[in-house]
């Protein structure tokens, strides 16, 4: 009674529109038969609508055992009407889905489980190729797995300890092993590699010939550009893609990816995402020619070929990645001629102070590669020398010189591929002080030659001058000894990340065998700094190993033999006394 009360003084055109706004019913027929099997109570149909079951979309239910479990038992109209061959129609699938959850009892009988149909919301899957030496492997993870979960499973897979592995190839750069995978925005299939620069190849890896050493391999790639009509040498890893490549040479020669025309690559090069491994091209050189694709628009206007460079966006993925790579000039990569917008100098000529040198080559260097760069070293390269070299020797580090030239078509690649990656950023902040020099100018290279010479000699000197341009950038790995200054490696700018790093870190185990040497000597100066200041005091001290008595003046003939002496919990060798107490005299 009370709900007929209850109709009979709310207008049901009201209940009915209030009942389609909460559950985006649109069709008037359905509605209605909804609120007639609720007895026009709108909180209750409003419930029977809403899915109680959270993550959980409830579709089509077509037969009436589900409409009947669903609303309660059909009244003895509704029989007759099913006996008559009519049917109440079902709620539609769309309204039930894009109604929110309701934490309210529904006020129906429970749905069978049997009689519907549960779509769940499926987690993305994402694909891994993972390619190691001459091994393949192939996972399958979530996208809420943590790239340290795949090096998990690589452990298991290829018996490698997840210490000693590098996992190479996100799009994004080196990421750590709590990164989340869709933090990193991957797509659904992905190629990665797995370095071990701490494991040495096997007997059965090296013999194995069915890819020559691929991915451990580096790859000379000569190609020739035929509009500027010179060739480039350029030294890749067997795990570089053919897409990497062609941004690499993009870089060089100013022609976009999407604009290049290639000859020479194999037949089985038919994507670009293989690596060069598994491509076909030979092994070690690879010989191939590049040239801009004959298109009209090279014939446009400059007023059209400069709207044609910012509708890059609307073009697919590669292409919006190339506009990225196009530089400060672009007259250049459209071939015309010299523009009248260039790039400031990466250092001022003829600059009085070299402090305020390297402040410019700083700034210059951080607007044009990112933030993300070695630290370089304010001051004269003798300063840098003397905070590299001449302090303590636990404290001592190795000099990086880094010469750059705007000339050299290497630079842009090197400076942003190689001097910013984040793991060479980190590994030279740590063990290197970095100085930097532009040589581009005549008058500032010619400077920097006389540095050279005067901290360490005309052999490095005459070294630099035999260099070509384009075989800059270049980066000095010096060591500091005794007498004079070692230049252990010189790393020209066509080289790998790879490569750089290795190099970076043979040159670190020279430097650590020295450090130890000179910490030892550090120490046993030490010692005899402490002996001259304490026999003297003494008129008797007890020899170790002749074991006789020597009167204290006369203790100074055997220093040569007591220099090897050792101290060993706190006691100067050779002496009863502690140190303490010697020092103490």
């Amino acid at each position: 009674m009370a709900s007929e009360s209850g109709e009979s003084n709310m207008d049901r055109e009201m209940i009915l529109a209030d009942f389609q706004a909460c559950t985006g019913i649109d069709n008037i027929a359905e509605a209605i038969t909804l609120l007639e099997l609720n007895n026009w109570d709108l909180v209750a149909a409003i419930n029977g609508v809403i899915p109680q079951e959270n993550g959980i979309l409830q579709s089509n239910f077509s037969s009436e055992a589900s409409q009947s479990s669903m609303f309660g038992p059909p009244s003895q109209s509704e029989a007759a009407d099913a006996a008559a061959g009519g049917s109440v129609p079902p709620p539609s699938s769309s309204s039930l889905s894009s109604s929110p959850p309701s934490s309210s009892t529904s006020a129906f009988c429970p749905v069978n489980s049997s009689s519907r149909h549960i779509v769940e919301r499926q987690p993305r899957m994402l694909n891994f190729r993972v390619e190691y030496r001459q091994r393949t492997v192939e996972l399958v993870l979530e996208e809420g797995s943590t790239v340290g979960e795949i090096k998990q499973i690589l452990e298991t897979e290829l018996g490698v300890p997840v210490s000693k592995m590098q996992l190479k190839g996100w799009k994004s750069g080196d990421v750590s092993d709590t990164t989340v995978m869709r933090s990193l925005h991957l797509p659904k299939n992905n190629s990665l590699y797995v370095l071990t620069p701490d494991i040495a190849p096997t007997a059965s890896t090296s013999k194995n010939s069915g890819l020559p050493e691929s991915l451990n391999q580096n790859f000379l790639l000569v190609i020739s550009h035929r509009e500027a009509q010179r060739d480039y040498s350029l030294n890749f890893p067997g795990t570089r893609t053919i897409q990497e490549v062609k941004r690499n040479v993009s870089d060089l020669t100013n022609i976009p990816v999407r604009h290049q025309q290639w000859e020479g690559w194999p037949a089985s090069a038919t994507d670009d995402s293989m690596t060069l491994a598994v491509s076909g091209i030979n092994y070690p050189c690879h010989h191939l020619s590049v040239c801009r694709r004959s298109s009209p628009a090279n014939s446009q206007e400059p007023t059209e070929e400069c709207a044609d460079v910012h509708m890059v966006s609307d073009s697919e993925g590669d292409d919006f990645e190339d506009a990225s790579e196009f530089g400060v000039d672009d007259s250049e990569m459209f071939g015309m001629g010299a523009s009248t917008c260039r790039k400031a100098p990466m250092m001022p000529e003829n600059s009085e102070n070299e402090a305020d040198a390297l402040l410019h080559f700083t700034a210059e260097f951080s607007s044009r590669y990112g933030e993300t760069h070695p630290m370089f070293f304010i001051g004269s390269l003798e300063a840098a020398s003397q905070e590299a070299f001449y302090g303590k020797a636990r404290d001592r580090k190795l000099l990086a010189i880094y010469l750059h030239n705007d000339d050299s078509v290497l630079s842009n690649v090197f400076c942003s591929q190689m001097m910013c990656a984040d793991s060479i950023v980190s590994y030279l902040s740590q063990n290197f002080i970095t100085w930097a020099w532009d040589v581009t100018k005549e008058a500032n290279k010619a400077r920097l030659l006389t540095m050279c010479t005067r901290h360490f000699g005309s052999v490095v000197t005459q070294t630099i001058r035999t260099y070509k341009t384009d075989q800059f950038p270049l980066l000095l790995i010096v060591m500091g000894k005794r007498t004079s200054n070692e230049v252990l490696n010189v790393i020209q700018g066509n080289t790998t990340v790879d490569e750089l790093m290795m190099r970076l870190m043979g040159a670190m185990e020279i430097f650590t065998a020295q450090q130890l040497e000179d910490i030892k000597d550090e120490v046993r100066h030490a010692n005899v700094v402490v002996l001259k200041r304490v026999v003297p005091t003494h008129p008797y001290v007890s020899s170790p190993r002749s074991g006789s008595s020597v009167p204290g003046g006369s203790i100074f003939v055997g220093f040569r033999e007591w220099e090897d002496w050792r101290m060993q919990d706190g006691v100067l060798g050779g002496f009863n006394l502690p140190l303490e107490a010697l020092c103490s005299h």
